[in-house]
């Protein structure tokens, strides 16, 4: 007997339990597309959190999730990260007053 799925790479899931985790350079798997996250918005009472797919994703709307939908739908893939594409000619300055 042989087992067909042993040359695949084998993807590990975490299950997303605690909204303080929630990193912009994670990546995240939701209903099967890999997203990443953008902040939250919302109120203290009703938080939202916002995900944006990654590039070459058959989805390509951002969307919102609440805290249940985000405990029961979001997974970070682990050892991915996403990596802001290199901009050259725009230079971005924060100020913090």
């Amino acid at each position: 007997m042989t087992h067909s799925n042993t040359n695949q790479m084998e993807t590990n899931l975490i299950k997303v339990y605690d909204a303080t985790l929630l990193s912009s350079s994670k990546v995240y798997q939701i209903n099967g597309t890999y997203y990443r996250y953008l902040g939250d918005a919302g109120t203290i009472q009703h938080p939202q959190y916002l995900f944006v797919p990654l590039p070459n994703q058959r989805k390509k709307a951002s969307f919102r999730l609440n805290r249940n939908k985000l405990m029961t739908r979001c997974y970070e893939v682990e050892g991915m990260v996403y990596q802001k594409p290199v901009v050259q000619n725009n230079s971005q300055q924060l100020q913090l007053f």
